[in-house]
């Protein structure tokens, strides 16, 4: 495909010249994937073969575009992004060279936003182009309509495809893409993404039947990014960065717009108060995470758009794409845990091609310092971290058949044949399939006897609803992403503004009169009424900091063997802060340093009891399941544990006696058969059990006219997973829930990748804690063991008040 002469003068216009890669992807034949640096026209190179096209239709005298041959277009280009913030700046963006090049085409979003009048008309009347999300896509594939809708579908774009490909919206995403290849033989679909660290992996996940081809365009200029100075060191531990906000502030004001990344929702909350604290100019400064009142996230963005924000403080709810030319400096404050997600967040800043992005790093702590030392040497050697994707996971697929069956009858052999044309399911088995089937259709074999799940029935050799009124319930719950239960926050009053959420579990711990922090204001709770909470704007009193659950971000395992090599190599030191190498130093001289193939561990005694220090490097999630099952090893050694911890870094476990051979302890064979034991009686699987059952329709949390709550929720699931466990043990939804469980929360994989990788294994017992053992005792998340180390350590304080009142001896 040429580029007609009129897009030619447009790029003119724009004091612009297309670059090699639009160029080359609007002459692919096929599909394709663009692999671009932030700024580099991914957007316009992946919407430029559609523009083309439709400039070369005509128009109807009733107004609609025409093919050529007298027929309506209708749906000509489908663009899916991982975010409802990016589809609204898309439409902005795309509006100009619409406008300007005089298309007269359709442009709208399809999103949670969009109001139901609009949704309605699109089924029978879409725009040429339709902005849209994972989630979105798949309701409208679950109408009739369906067909109608996408049949004349030309091309997809997909927006951001690593962040996608990186959890099960992507597998959804994967299955409506085939489904679309069906209903519209011909279709081109293009993925673009700017950061990912094996493009052919990506371009597989993406793929129909026919190869992809990939298109890299240059990488740009080298970011200018560094850590930022601070006149006080960082501390031992803790995950603020709050030493550093004077200079944070000094950034601020030698910038245009700065964006400041925060790892977590509570901790963005709590660095904006300190910012402002000190914001003695009264810079415009803003606040964006997930659980903002969307009124109030819009408000940020058309700020951050219209130039009137110096700063936001933000989380990965700015990660992708968002095209704000003003911003020129990015701040990423904490460890950025992923060299990729780094990579991604300094993009942000001079979005322009070849102009260098600028970016500044603020480690919380001493480890924190390390770790960001490690991620700069692999951005600048633009060594990207991924792990390999798993196979399609099975929740998703029985989801996708209920779906399918709310569209129309289908056959069981075409649907397998479609789905297979997926790439995360071509090595799905018929076997999974006809067991995902069964499910979507009964149940299950021990609850197949309850009228609730007897949803398909099979009849003239199709398989289809039982009931047509079920659709309304499963279209109710479609989507793949799990959160905790949330509550609103209203301003009290009548009409009261809207200021985010907070979760249920969070809610149920505040009284009448109790303050928290919500979006930078301190607001008191004045009445909770359903699932709603009424405050009060309340800044003089101190509060409480609303905590949102799921999984912290853990140290990949690739920046993990970076860090351990920096630590094991002291030639390496000189990148370190002064008092990080004083540190280390230190280390090496009272016990020894970690390094790659060897795995550390101390004893030491400390202030009564002995703790065990192991230097594992596996990220947070996977010590954390160590930490589980050394103490319950250690409880049957009778060593009597106490309580644990766990970093990305280290494992910290405190009891009675000391560990002096931790070998036993780490064996392989040993450690598996506990995670089966404990994983069968522990609570993470019910909580993994209750996203599983929720993803695959087994449970519903949207009812029509009602929805449950978490409490309601949980205790359903619970009873399910419990009876499941009794009479029928090898069903499917605790089959998946065992893989994920072990594959996620519990992330034992990486315990044995830790094994693998440290061949020699070196304890030492020591008189006094170890200079690298310090900040653990200073980090929070402590975890108490309740077993008979507790039960001895009550019997031995007993004793002692019993000596000290001269009672020694009275039984």
């Amino acid at each position: 495909m040429i580029l007609p002469p009129e897009f030619q003068d447009w790029f003119v216009r724009q004091g612009w010249q297309p670059h090699p890669h639009q160029l080359a992807l609007l002459a692919a034949e096929g599909d394709s994937l663009l692999i671009a640096p932030t700024g580099g026209g991914k957007t316009l190179a992946g919407f430029l073969p559609s523009l083309v096209d439709l400039a070369r239709v005509g128009r109807s005298q009733d107004g609609y575009l025409e093919n050529g041959k007298g027929a309506r277009t209708g749906l000509h280009t489908l663009y899916v992004s991982p975010l409802k913030a990016l589809t609204a700046d898309i439409g902005r963006n795309l509006a100009r060279p619409v406008a300007e090049l005089g298309l007269e085409i359709r442009v709208e979003d399809r999103t949670g936003d969009t109001g139901q009048g609009q949704r309605r008309r699109q089924r029978v009347d879409p725009p040429e182009i339709l902005l849209t999300t994972p989630e979105s896509l798949a309701l409208m594939l679950s109408y009739p309509e369906a067909p109608a809708i996408f049949g004349g579908l030309r091309r997809v774009v997909l927006d951001e495809l690593h962040a996608l490909a990186e959890s099960k919206r992507g597998d959804q995403l994967m299955l409506g893409l085939a489904r679309l290849r069906r209903l519209a033989p011909g279709l081109r679909v293009t993925g673009l993404s700017a950061t990912v660290e094996d493009p052919q992996a990506l371009a597989g996940f993406m793929a129909g039947a026919a190869l992809v081809t990939v298109v890299e365009a240059d990488p740009g200029p080298d970011p200018d990014i560094a850590m930022l100075p601070t006149a006080k060191p960082a501390p031992w531990s803790g995950g603020g960065g709050h030493y550093a906000i004077p200079e944070v502030l000094e950034a601020v004001k030698g910038a245009r717009t700065t964006i400041i990344f925060i790892n977590t929702r509570a901790q963005a909350e709590l660095f904006f108060q300190a910012l402002w604290a000190e914001n003695d100019e009264n810079l415009p400064i803003g606040l964006h995470h997930g659980s903002l009142a969307r009124e109030q996230r819009a408000r940020v963005e058309a700020a951050m758009a219209a130039g009137e924000l110096r700063a936001v403080v933000a989380t990965g709810s700015l990660d992708l794409g968002i095209d704000w030319g003003a911003v020129d400096l990015v701040i990423q404050v904490g460890a950025p845990k992923n060299v990729k997600r780094l990579v991604q967040r300094i993009g942000r800043a001079n979005h322009r091609y070849n102009a260098p992005s600028r970016a500044r790093i603020v480690p919380a702590n001493r480890f924190e310092q390390i770790e960001c030392v490690a991620a700069l040497e692999a951005v600048r050697e633009r060594d990207l971290d991924g792990d390999r994707r798993g196979p399609g996971p099975l929740d998703v697929l029985c989801q996708h058949i209920g779906l399918t069956a709310c569209a129309a009858p289908f056959d069981a052999d075409a649907l397998f044949a479609e789905v297979v044309t997926a790439g995360p399911y071509r090595g799905l088995s018929r076997a999974d399939f006809d067991a995902c089937l069964d499910f979507a259709a009964t149940g299950g074999y021990a609850l197949r006897a309850y009228d609730r799940w007897q949803r398909l029935v099979l009849r003239a050799g199709l398989w289809q609803l039982r009931d047509p009124r079920a659709a309304k319930l499963l279209r109710m719950n479609v989507g793949t992403i799990v959160e905790a239960e949330m509550m609103k926050v209203r301003l009290r009053g009548r009409g009261g503004a809207p200021l985010g959420e907070v979760e249920e579990a969070f809610a149920a711990s505040l009284t009448h009169g109790d303050s928290f922090l919500i979006g930078g204001r301190v607001v008191r709770m004045d009445a909770m009424r359903e699932m709603v909470i009424e405050v009060t704007p309340d800044p003089t009193r101190q509060p409480k900091i609303a905590v949102y659950s799921g999984v912290k971000l853990a140290m990949s395992t690739q920046l993990s063997h970076r860090v351990l090599a920096l630590i094991g190599d002291p030639a390496r030191h000189g990148a370190l802060p002064a008092q990080t190498r004083e540190w280390l130093d230190l280390q090496a001289q009272v016990s020894a340093l970690p390094e790659p193939g060897l795995l550390l561990s101390e004893s030491f005694p400390h202030a009564g009891l002995w703790h065990f220090a192991l230097y594992g490097f596996a990220g947070r999630n996977a010590l954390q399941t160590l930490g589980l099952l050394l103490t319950r090893e250690m409880e049957d050694e009778g060593l009597g544990p106490l309580g644990f911890l766990s970093t990305d870094y280290a494992l910290l476990v405190w009891s009675l006696d000391a560990v002096r051979d931790p070998a036993p302890l780490l064996d392989r064979a040993r450690l598996r058969a506990g995670l089966g034991d404990w994983l069968g009686e522990n609570a993470v699987m019910k909580r993994t059990f209750r996203n599983v059952a929720t993803v695959a329709g087994l449970t519903q949390r949207n009812m029509p006219g009602q929805r449950k709550t978490g409490r309601q929720a949980t205790f359903s699931s619970d009873i399910l997973y419990d009876t499941l466990r009794k009479y029928d043990p090898g069903h499917l939804m605790l089959r998946i829930t065992a893989e994920e469980a072990g594959r996620g929360l519990v992330d034992f994989g990486r315990i044995e990748e830790m094994l693998d990788r440290s061949p020699r294994r070196e304890h030492r017992m020591l008189e006094r804690v170890s200079p690298m053992a310090a900040p653990l005792l200073l980090e929070v998340g402590r975890v108490p063991i309740r077993g008979e180390g507790r039960e001895r350590l009550a019997q031995i304080e007993a004793e002692a008040l019993m000596a000290e009142a001269g009672l020694e001896g009275i039984a």
